[in-house]
């Protein structure tokens, strides 16, 4: 029995199956996901868990080198925004994007992760990528 790390099966594989560059997006309760979509819900009642818990725990597990989040998010949520913004490290870049064509994006994802997060615009897509495990012979 597996009794630590990641403890969430589905989620577990999912996060092995991405690569560089892959898409995946941590939504909050009221986001309309795309039909098709491989989805790991996570809500269990409001506020359980909040976008920052789940993103608190994937940082351990997921490499990120990229996130993308809503104008929306910034300027209706500001302190959710800090929090996701800074979820990943204080210099991971952030691509800032009108709600619309966040919506548009959500569609390429390889996974969704539902929380039970209430805060209005609580969405965020993360682009996966090299950590700092990766060994660099040379740096350009």
């Amino acid at each position: 029995m597996k009794e630590i790390g990641l403890l969430n099966r589905e989620l577990s594989r999912y996060i092995s199956q991405q690569g560089h560059q892959d898409l995946l997006m941590v939504v909050d309760a009221g986001f309309a996901i795309p039909k098709d979509l491989d989805v790991v819900d996570l809500a269990l009642s409001i506020n359980v868990p909040t976008v920052p818990q789940v993103l608190a725990v994937l940082k351990d597990y997921y490499s990120v080198e990229k996130m993308v989040i809503s104008h929306e998010t910034k300027n209706i949520s500001p302190t959710l925004f800090d929090k996701i913004r800074n979820s990943f490290g204080v210099n991971m870049e952030v691509e800032l994007v009108e709600h619309h064509i966040l919506k548009v994006k959500s569609k390429e994802v390889k996974l969704v992760i539902r929380t039970g997060d209430f805060t209005a615009y609580g969405n965020v897509i993360l682009v996966s990528g090299a950590g700092d495990r990766w060994y660099l012979e040379k740096n350009e």
